[in-house]
């Protein structure tokens, strides 16, 4: 299933629709827009999962926590600019920024892995959303290539760096956590 964007004779979606969705539809909300998720590949939930992992393990017991998908992420709400999105991975610190739907605003980071129907969106949309609500670090994972790439924000821009599968990738926003992407990737089917 294709990553689609839903047009209804120029409808504007808003955060009540979202809310009020069938449980079993999974979408994102992108300036009102509906784009329409499909279930995630085996390799897809291997890598988000392991990536959870090993932040679940450094984080047990400290402020900031690990959330995986889904997870709604409020970006926006108003002006016919409604966003709401759900990343594979979110890392939070401030729990005040925690409602009984997700998360309000941007969290600290931000893991979008990549599959065919959503590569285009979470490179573009997606990335743009990130940046303009202060997301602090968003790692964009290819599965295919085995690569990470890893954005800082800095001054309202990111800045980018690219790891093979082999290498040991420093959190930024999670000082002395380290993430093994040799076994992020090794388990992979």
């Amino acid at each position: 299933m294709d990553d689609t964007e839903v047009k209804e004779a120029a409808r504007v979606y808003t955060y009540e629709d979202y809310l009020n969705r069938d449980d079993d539809v999974r979408f994102e909300l992108i300036d009102g827009v509906i784009y329409m998720m499909a279930t995630p590949a085996p390799n897809h939930q291997i890598i988000a999962g392991e990536i959870h992992g090993q932040l679940w393990t450094f984080l047990k017991g400290r402020q900031c926590k690990a959330f995986i998908a889904p997870f709604s992420v409020k970006l926006s709400v108003g002006e016919g600019k409604d966003t709401v999105l759900e990343p594979d991975l979110v890392v939070l610190c401030d729990k005040s920024q925690l409602d009984k739907y997700g998360c309000v605003g941007g969290p600290d980071m931000v893991v979008e892995v990549l599959s065919t129907s959503t590569s285009k969106k979470d490179k573009t949309l997606k990335f743009e959303k990130y940046r303009q609500a202060g997301v602090r670090e968003l790692w964009i994972i290819d599965p295919k290539k085995k690569s990470t790439s890893v954005y800082i924000l800095s001054c309202g821009e990111y800045t980018a760096k690219t790891y093979s599968d082999t290498d040991i990738v420093p959190v930024h926003v999670l000082e002395g956590c380290r993430i093994n992407l040799n076994e992020v990737f090794s388990e992979m089917v």
